[in-house]
């Protein structure tokens, strides 16, 4: 079992939902975050006065899958939240050591 952990721009939520929905995922965990990468923020105009914008929002999206489901469910994040332009996100994938349903008690795969 994988933790797939992607961050991507806001508006692209609905569209990466969608598709991962379409590969078979049940269920994913979704936050508001901020953060920069090489993109280092921005400056805006606010009332005639210039600031810098460090921390630009961002969606963070965790869910796991099975290993079976892995690479397929990187492709539809990869496919569904690119722009082309800088920004776009990263995916992070780790190892899910243990997982289990509270109500029910069941493990691992059965959990997810």
């Amino acid at each position: 079992m994988k933790l797939v952990t992607a961050i991507i721009k806001p508006f692209k939520l609905d569209d990466v939902r969608e598709a991962l929905a379409e590969v078979g995922v049940q269920g994913i965990t979704v936050t508001e975050v901020k953060g920069f990468g090489r993109q280092k923020g921005h400056t805006e105009l606010y009332r005639g006065a210039e600031y810098v914008v460090d921390f630009l929002p961002k969606i963070k999206l965790e869910v796991a899958v099975t290993d079976d489901l892995l690479e397929r469910v990187i492709e539809a994040i990869q496919a569904s939240a690119r722009t082309g332009k800088i920004g776009d996100g990263k995916i992070f994938v780790s190892p899910l050591a243990q997982v289990i349903r509270i109500r029910t008690g069941e493990l691992d795969g059965d959990a997810l």
